[in-house]
């Protein structure tokens, strides 16, 4: 059923993309659906059973790409899977390296799209922020990669491919929890992850799977700008840590900066962040807060944040986030100044407000700044595609 919202997720649907060579790619299959795939291809129930069992040791567990390395499959069996079957990974475009450690993949997908990821390390953690669409309908004024068009949902081949390749790269194999640079995910990249529901709760079920990749839902925060409806559903069936997009506390502001905030109002997104299944004091509910020069930064404005929390009685965690210029934005970064200020309104209060270290901006790596390279446009443009986008809104 489609998902409610102001625009369409998927404006035309679109079926996958279908190999040159005929192959059946096994990334991002679920474990019936690997069972099923051999069977199809006329290997008898049993034997297909035992076989998907070994498969997804090697793909999620292992990380081979070959099968001819799957040293408990016969060889006869080897090539037989090889002139079926295929195990991909996502072509790089492009891979830069920040000063900071920070890494970022421009992704092409086999039909030409492009998409990012980037990899965030720290002294006690490694997170991967993972894009769930090409492009976006939401419109988030300081958010680069809301200028864009949303072109289409990733598939959860592809968002799994993300992980994948982040594994590869920092030499994360086999997937074992202890020692590992990639410890935490973080549905933050491109596009509205509730806006894909079903390819990110499958994609995530593969990578919580405790045979292969093994990461705890613990470790995994969805971030959503407010899609009301589906956060209960996402709490319910995929149950990660949540993640919500507020950067203002007044309607008048949200509705600018967070267009979805004319659907899903402030108090509507925060019942529902009241109601969301696992929240607690061991779990909070993380709110993003971008800081945004004489917009969303003054005194009263954390004053209400402060207010809004404790009425509706959230376990929550606030991150400030400076403003991550980009070209073109309409907005200005809060003098550190005023962001200290804010945080001081709201520690005092009672409640966690980190200023999060903007991490990855000279290569376009920071929050908000995710936008593939082929997304050129001037002031202009973007502004007459942010009058159509909400010209959408009615």
């Amino acid at each position: 059923m489609p998902i409610p919202g102001h625009i369409d997720p998927v404006p035309v649907p679109r079926a996958a993309t279908p190999r040159p060579d005929g192959r059946i790619d096994l990334l991002g299959l679920s474990k019936l659906e690997l069972r099923m795939a051999l069977e199809t291809a006329q290997l008898e129930p049993k034997q297909a059973k035992l076989r998907a069992k070994q498969l997804w040791h090697w793909i999620y567990n292992r990380g081979v790409t070959d099968f001819s390395l799957m040293t408990d499959i016969s060889k006869t069996m080897q090539p037989w899977l090889a002139a079926r079957f295929a195990i991909s990974r996502p072509e790089v475009v492009e891979a830069q390296v920040s000063t900071d450690g920070t890494r970022k993949w421009l992704l092409r997908a086999p039909d030409g799209e492009e998409y990012e990821a980037v990899f965030i390390p720290d002294a006690d953690r490694g997170t991967l922020c993972v894009s769930s669409q090409v492009g976006c309908t939401l419109n988030c004024r300081f958010c680069h990669t809301g200028t864009m068009r949303l072109v289409r949902n990733l598939t959860a081949a592809e968002i799994v491919g993300q992980v994948m390749l982040a594994r590869d790269a920092l030499g994360e194999w086999p997937s074992t929890p202890e020692g590992r640079m990639l410890t935490n995910i973080v549905m933050m990249g491109m596009g509205e992850p509730l806006y894909n529901f079903d390819a990110v709760k499958d994609a995530l079920g593969i990578v919580m799977d405790g045979d292969g990749l093994a990461l705890s839902k613990r470790r995994i925060t969805l971030s959503t700008s407010g899609v009301v409806p589906m956060m209960a559903r996402a709490g319910a069936e995929i149950g990660v840590n949540l993640a919500v997009s507020l950067h203002g506390v007044t309607k008048e502001i949200r509705d600018e900066i967070v267009p979805l905030n004319r659907k899903y109002g402030i108090e509507q997104l925060l019942q529902a962040c009241a109601d969301y299944p696992g929240a607690n004091n061991a779990r909070r509910i993380t709110f993003e807060y971008v800081m945004l020069k004489d917009k969303n930064d003054s005194d009263a404005d954390a004053h209400e944040l402060v207010r809004l929390l404790k009425h509706y009685d959230l376990p929550a965690k606030v991150n400030l986030i400076p403003f991550n210029p980009w070209p073109g934005a309409a907005y200005e970064t809060s003098t550190p100044e005023r962001v200290r200020r804010f945080s001081d309104i709201v520690f005092e209060a009672g409640i966690s407000a980190p200023v999060r270290t903007p991490r990855g901006r000279d290569i376009d790596a920071a929050c908000g700044q995710l936008k593939t390279a082929s997304e050129k446009k001037s002031r202009a443009e973007l502004d007459r595609l942010a009058e159509e986008k909400q010209a959408a809104l009615g």
